[in-house]
């Protein structure tokens, strides 16, 4: 049994495709290991008709695993997305000294990186969006073959997103919602505003 189909098959783990453009958002460190990521990639999803894929870890599992071992030899489902779609944006959630108001722009389609990455600035001005992938910590800039980010015929964009912008940062203490917190809002929009703008899309 493969790495990722341990997972999959882990009680509690939700495995979710839902097909619609052949823009796609993934999300596949979603639930309690990158939190919220598959929530922000799910809405940007749905207002900008762009499908998803996700894997959505219950309350209690954090099982990480590397994106290169999420193979769609072993999901269906994750085939079947990689089938349908001609570029993704994949998000996922980091954390480290010193970068906690960055977020950080990977993958192999380096013009798409560009085209988040304004659409990201222009929404949240207060952060630094990287995409210089020289500014990118090597671990964190999504360029292997393997990894899913890179498997569509377009490649797509890697995004690395801080607890900050996800609503899960001492910034955010006294948030009682019920909304996303602002932040979050802005880059659901910001992302959902990339997908639609797209030339692809038109």
């Amino acid at each position: 049994m493969g790495e990722f189909t341990a997972i999959l098959e882990a009680p509690g783990v939700e495995e979710i495709c839902e097909l619609r453009s052949p823009i796609g958002f993934m999300a596949y460190h979603g639930g309690h290991l990158e939190w919220m990521t598959d929530v922000i990639a799910r809405r940007a999803a749905e207002a900008s008709d762009a499908s998803l894929y996700a894997v959505v870890q219950p309350e209690g599992m954090r099982e990480h695993f590397t994106s290169t071992t999420v193979d769609p030899a072993e999901s269906p489902e994750l085939a079947r997305f990689l089938d349908h779609v001609e570029i993704v944006i994949t998000v996922h959630g980091f954390g480290r000294r010193g970068m906690f108001g960055s977020m950080l722009l990977g993958g192999q389609n380096r013009e798409f990186a560009e085209h988040v990455g304004d659409a990201i600035r222009a929404a949240l001005p207060a952060y630094d969006v990287l995409t210089d992938l020289e500014a990118i910590p090597t671990k964190l800039r999504g360029l292997h073959d393997r990894n899913p980010v890179n498997l569509p015929p377009q490649q797509g964009v890697q995004i690395e997103l801080p607890p900050r912008v996800r609503g899960s940062s001492p910034l955010w203490w006294d948030w009682e919602g019920p909304e996303l917190t602002p932040h979050t809002e802005s880059l659901i929009e910001a992302l959902a505003e990339a997908a639609r703008t797209w030339p692809s899309q038109s």
